[in-house]
């Protein structure tokens, strides 16, 4: 019974969240303003970017290339990241939203960060002598049990886990093949997971654990395709291997001819792969970040990770598991690495990239930007929080004005 209360009152929440990012901005240019003021209240480092991005969308409204569409109206005032001060400067590529007071972030200079109060304080739980290492993915069970992945060539692709919320942590998995280089990780429950080597011998390389990440061991390679030459996956955001339920996993590429997602049903076992319609064609472009809120419906988000380079391709959708992806209608104007459905929504997700931040609210077809502060990832809770991180220590969560 008390469980069903707490789907309850999920469910709930999720409705109300939904119609507070879909009402109209006060219905009225006044109205505008006003919620410009409030949305800037208590924001931080975003309260600048609310503003300007208000006023970009009423510029669009009155002629712009979108017209007067009801979309526009959506989004705008109802949103802005709450930045708080991490007291680091460490660059956050990894993320893990547990609710809306417990989170984790991972990042460079083997900087590991975990707060229970909701932001207000951060507080450092990096594993020992990890100064050297860069983390790039965090995957957290809760406020006391997580595992982190650090990335690079040879021995420098580390697991640590940690089972009291960072005072002590565990190596659990060393990489010795010098051409083995780790990416990402997922869990499909909190015994297994996957995680992710750019291709040894002309395929992707997954590691395997079925006991939390506590031990790892490498999966055949009979059922994954081929790479392409000059392929790889992106450590940009802990989101170029993802998952949704208890077998299905999908991985991000780029670099070669064609961006691709290959898609596994088997914990990792077997991989199909289909084309990305976002360009590749060179190493620094390509899908960056997926996210799936079930094994059919899915979005990617990439481009062109170069600052100052065009980035008009940058999001598409799947809704048969990724056989198939479609451009998005409107696209985020740049790079995008970073992308999270909403809890308990069908159709409303949100993309991050240096640039800016991006809310859709028809499943990916159509993307609007409500911030324009630089976040590398994103994501959320069972809670309905939702928070994002990226570079010079900036930390997070969402706020809904007037809530």
């Amino acid at each position: 019974m008390r469980t069903l209360r707490r789907m309850m009152t999920a469910g709930m929440c999720g409705v109300a969240l939904a119609a507070a990012l879909t009402a109209p901005a006060n219905a009225g240019a006044a109205g505008d303003e006003g919620a410009g003021s409030g949305t800037g209240a208590g924001t931080g480092g975003s309260t600048g970017n609310a503003g300007s991005t208000s006023s970009a969308g009423a510029a669009e409204s009155r002629g712009g290339a979108g017209g007067a569409d009801a979309f526009d109206g959506a989004v705008g005032p109802n949103l802005a990241w709450r930045l708080g001060d991490s007291g680091s400067q460490a660059r956050f590529r990894g993320l893990a939203a547990v609710n809306r007071r417990t989170a984790w972030v991972a990042g460079s200079q083997g900087t590991v960060l975990r707060t229970a109060d909701g932001g207000k304080s951060w507080r450092n739980v990096s594993p020992p002598g990890a100064g050297a290492l860069e983390f790039r993915d965090v995957e957290a069970f809760d406020g006391r049990h997580a595992v982190v992945l650090a990335i690079g060539e040879g021995e420098a692709s580390r697991v640590f886990r940690t089972d009291d919320g960072g005072a002590s942590w565990t190596e659990s998995f060393r990489n010795t093949d010098p051409a083995a280089f780790y990416d990402c990780m997922t869990f499909f429950d909190a015994r297994h997971g996957i995680a992710l080597s750019d291709p040894v011998g002309g395929k992707y390389r997954i590691l395997s654990t079925g006991d939390g990440g506590r031990s790892w061991r490498v999966l055949p390679s009979a059922g994954m395709p081929a790479a392409q030459p000059g392929e790889a996956a992106f450590a940009a955001s802990g989101q170029c291997l993802v998952s949704s339920g208890s077998r299905d996993a999908w991985i991000a590429t780029g670099g070669a001819a064609t961006a691709r997602v290959l898609h596994s049903a088997d914990r990792g076992h077997t991989w199909t792969v289909t084309a990305a319609p976002i360009p590749a064609g060179d190493p620094a472009r390509g899908v960056f970040g997926l996210a799936f809120r079930d094994a059919r419906h899915g979005l990617a988000v990439g481009g062109d990770y170069r600052p100052g380079e065009p980035s008009p391709r940058t999001a598409a959708t799947t809704g048969d598991g990724g056989a198939n992806w479609s451009l998005a209608r409107r696209q985020p104007p740049s790079y995008r690495s970073g992308v999270a459905w909403l809890p308990y929504s069908r159709s409303a997700a949100l993309a991050v990239g240096p640039t800016g931040s991006e809310l859709t609210l028809d499943g990916g077809r159509r993307w609007r930007t409500f911030d324009t502060g630089s976040y590398d990832t994103v994501d959320c809770a069972p809670d309905l929080s939702c928070w994002a991180s990226g570079e010079k220590g900036r930390i997070a969560r969402l706020s809904v004005a007037g809530r």
